[in-house]
């Protein structure tokens, strides 16, 4: 039985001779590197590092590998994270009325194409819970007119504690999280229908078609409390020309929110960003 594979990423000060002493160790373990990607980032003197290795010949300790790691990590000033290939997080998809991302999302993991387990979906509306029934996932419809936006937020996070759920995908969900809320979960990662910074907040289609552009955008980004301007993941654009009206921006903007937000996801799950100085670095 083949083992998994082991995904190593560091980011530490630069300097000589880093990418020697990473994959030395490996290799003296009896690793077996898979992919190896570097990047050096001159005006932040930061060195980014990912790995992905596996063990032939001997089993996993998960354990000494951590501690190793750490002892390098520390060594090199540097943050590090280790993860497996075999690890299915537990993720949560927040939707509003429109399913296009959301019945998209829930395709690409019955296929086998998202790694990845959706325990629970939330949803300030009611209509889509006929959709969710077929994927084994537990419909929440939580009220957020009648109800105090700390309230809807409290019941969220036991939620998601209930359900053990590791990443959020704000799925087409139309509303913004607090600064309160993003303090007690912020692995977040949200589509956004323009192609940032251009167009940020409310109707970005409407505003593009009224300024008469001849691209536009999505937009898939991590969440932080300053809105519209989480790191950026993936982005996707489409051709538009002086013939479409608004509702042709919407509906092939759907077709590019769908696959920012389905490349976004998989990246995260695959462990390939890295997020520092409010950007990000994706090793695709």
């Amino acid at each position: 039985m083949e083992h998994p594979s082991i995904i190593f990423k560091i980011v530490c000060p630069d300097h000589p001779g880093l990418v020697s002493k990473l994959t030395s160790w490996i290799s003296n373990y009896g690793g077996n590197i898979k992919h190896s990607d570097h990047h050096t980032d001159q005006d932040a003197g930061l060195f980014l590092s990912r790995i992905e290795w596996n063990i032939i010949h001997s089993t996993i300790n998960r354990r000494e590998i951590y501690d190793e790691f750490k002892k390098i990590a520390i060594d090199l000033n540097g943050k590090f994270n280790i993860n497996y290939s075999d690890e299915i997080p537990n993720v949560a998809i927040f939707v509003s009325s429109q399913n296009h991302c959301l019945i998209d999302l829930l395709w690409r993991v019955r296929n086998g194409e998202l790694k990845m387990n959706v325990p629970l979906i939330i949803s300030n509306h009611p209509d889509l819970e006929s959709i969710v029934k077929g994927f084994n996932s537990h419909f929440v419809y939580l009220d957020t007119v009648n109800s105090s936006k700390s309230d809807v937020e409290d019941q969220i996070l036991k939620l998601l504690e209930q359900f053990d759920i590791d990443l959020v995908v704000l799925a087409k969900y139309m509303q913004i999280l607090s600064d309160s809320f993003l303090q007690k979960f912020s692995s977040i990662i949200n589509i956004h229908h323009s192609f940032l910074p251009a167009f940020k907040g409310a109707q970005p289609y409407h505003r593009a078609w009224k300024r008469g552009v001849k691209l536009i955008g999505a937009t898939a980004h991590y969440v932080t409390k300053d809105l519209d301007e989480g790191p950026i993941i993936e982005q996707c654009t489409v051709n538009v020309s002086h013939r479409d009206e608004v509702d042709d921006l919407i509906r092939k903007g759907r077709d590019i929110e769908r696959v920012a937000l389905a490349r976004a996801v998989r990246l995260h799950l695959n462990h390939q960003v890295f997020v520092y100085n409010s950007k990000t670095a994706v090793f695709d």
